[in-house]
């Protein structure tokens, strides 16, 4: 069994970051407004980012640390461009 965490980019332009068991059937969820939450309010909602771990405590770490980052950082990681994310956590210019 795979765990996911995900980035949703939702109609207001703004991220949700979650983790799951079944990615699909909770981007349906999202999708349908069942998960209520933030996401309701700014349906539709579109998947930016997901990668999949082999344990939920990992997936839920990575929620957590994804939560804790800016727009700025999050989204070149969304891109795949980690060169830019070490950057920004250094804080260099």
């Amino acid at each position: 069994m795979s765990f996911w965490v995900y980035i949703l980019k939702c109609t207001d332009g703004s991220y949700y970051t979650g983790h799951t068991d079944n990615l699909e059937k909770r981007i349906g969820e999202h999708q349908s407004g069942a998960c209520g939450g933030y996401t309701l309010t700014r349906l539709p909602v579109e998947l930016a980012f997901s990668q999949d771990f082999p344990t939920r405590e990992e997936a839920l770490t990575s929620e957590r640390q994804i939560k804790g980052w800016s727009r700025k950082k999050k989204e070149p990681m969304m891109r795949g461009d980690w060169n830019e994310v070490s950057r920004l956590a250094r804080g260099t210019k």
